[in-house]
């Protein structure tokens, strides 16, 4: 069972996300149907912990086994999405494949999950023409924290299609 709470206008959401990057290009998804990217990652699961989390998501989503490098931000992320409030506490993770590397591609490409989600390399210097959620991450990526930083996100919107 996802940490996520369903209330009559509002949904909380526990969310982990992967922060993988080669060659100065960092991996990022969005749902087939939407035109706004996140980092890759998923819900956690109730009496799971995040690192635990994130490993399964992306070994999930992606086929790859990795492991957490380190916690770059907790967030407190506040947004509207599809006329839905969220609050969404989100743990990002620095990772790295256990063995080899990351498949680098220059073309977008389906994950294990389908064609529900749509993966790109993409290039760091490139983000802040992307229309990628949360917005702080368009500038972050040029020098990760060296310590955990915590983070609060004001609202913004996002319309599925737009």
């Amino acid at each position: 069972m996802d940490a996520t709470f369903y209330m009559e206008k509002t949904i909380f959401n526990y969310r982990v996300a992967a922060v993988m990057i080669v060659n100065n290009h960092v991996l990022i998804h969005k749902q087939a149907d939407d035109d706004h990217w996140a980092l890759p990652g998923g819900r956690v699961t109730v009496m799971e912990d995040s690192q635990t989390s994130i490993v399964r998501e992306v070994k999930e989503e992606l086929a790859i086994d990795v492991k957490v490098d380190r916690l770059l931000w907790f967030t407190e992320n506040f947004f509207d999405y599809n006329n839905r409030n969220f609050h969404e506490i989100g743990l990002y993770y620095h990772v790295s494949p256990t063995e080899g590397s990351f498949d680098f591609q220059a073309e977008a490409f389906f994950g294990e999950e389908g064609e529900r989600l749509v993966y790109q390399w993409v290039p760091i210097s490139q983000l802040e023409n992307i229309k990628l959620y949360p917005e702080f991450i368009r500038t972050s990526l040029n020098e990760l924290p060296e310590t955990p930083q915590h983070l609060i996100v004001k609202q913004y919107s996002i319309r599925a299609g737009e």
